[in-house]
């Protein structure tokens, strides 16, 4: 069974890097080349690697838990760089014969109009407590959180808490280490935290941190943009991929392509300098939504 994936992985690596016209080519490796063809870029090789995480049995199924690390050298004009990604996915095999292989991408899920955290079960309103005289002096250092979001990109600080769906918590962790500060704790609505075991709704959870962004007066702020085009290095990009306002994923910009587009890292769907309007995503609708925002210092 681990052969077959192996032919699997080879098909794949083979189409993405053009050297088969037809393979096993799935929706999101389709959208990944348009992506790359939309953008006037090329990519120069691919490499891929597999590691089975875990494996069930139940009479003739077998069940396969494993990660795929996909690395793309990419060639925009004269510049060169290394995009990276890590799938989850699931293989189904009935009699040794392969029935089903899907990615696995969850994120946070919306119950009644509150925030559901899919590790813990917690569901939360978040209404932001404006502060207006709790201003809170900082310089946002942009490199540190680029350096930050580098070294994690695909592992997890033992000082944090994991969460199975972590891009949140990711881009906190990166802005925090570019001096943003926390305020708010212990209570959970407030301001923008972590402490030990407990957190703010707004560290972890992807539209709660959306609202704080927009609405934020103090301590860790930031100014809405426009356009991708306007970001820079350690700024915040989140992503409401049904287009119904809730915002499901978060991102940090990481460095620019030679047109000055953002390249962004993240985490849940592990990735570093991936394209950042994510239509190579399986959770990309064309309803998709996006809001874009710079940090602002402190002062």
């Amino acid at each position: 069974m681990k052969k077959h994936l192996e032919r699997l992985l080879n098909e794949r690596v083979n189409f993405l890097a053009g050297n088969i016209e037809k393979g096993k080519e799935n929706e999101r490796d389709i959208r990944k080349l348009e992506t790359f063809m939309e953008t006037g870029k090329s990519i120069v090789k691919v490499k891929a690697a597999g590691q089975v995480i875990s494996e069930r049995r139940d009479l003739e199924e077998t069940v396969l838990d494993y990660t795929v690390h996909l690395q793309y050298l990419v060639k925009h004009g004269e510049l060169f760089y290394l995009e990276e990604e890590l799938e989850k996915r699931q293989a189904r095999f009935i009699s040794e014969e392969l029935h089903e292989d899907i990615e696995i991408h969850p994120f946070y899920e919306i119950n009644d109009g509150g925030m559901l955290n899919t590790e813990t079960g917690e569901t939360g309103f978040f209404n932001l407590e404006r502060v207006e005289d709790e201003r809170v002096a900082y310089t946002y250092d942009r490199l540190k959180a680029v350096r930050y979001a580098e070294r994690w990109w695909n592992d997890y600080n033992p000082a944090y808490k994991k969460f199975e769906v972590d891009c949140t918590n990711f881009v906190s962790q990166c802005l925090h280490a570019g001096g943003a500060p926390m305020w708010g704790s212990p209570n959970r609505s407030k301001g923008w935290w972590m402490a030990r075991n407990t957190w703010s709704y707004s560290w972890a959870v992807a539209n709660a941190l959306r609202i704080y962004l927009s609405n934020s007066r103090t301590g860790l702020r930031a100014r809405e943009v426009k356009t991708a085009g306007e970001l820079n290095l350690g700024d915040v990009i989140c992503y409401d991929f049904q287009g119904d306002g809730r915002f499901d994923h978060n991102t940090i910009v990481t460095a620019k392509d030679a047109n000055g587009m953002p390249l962004v890292n993240a985490h849940t769907y592990n990735s570093r300098m991936r394209n950042w309007a994510y239509k190579d995503s399986t959770a990309y609708t064309p309803n998709i939504k996006y809001k874009f925002y710079t940090i602002l210092d402190g002062d």
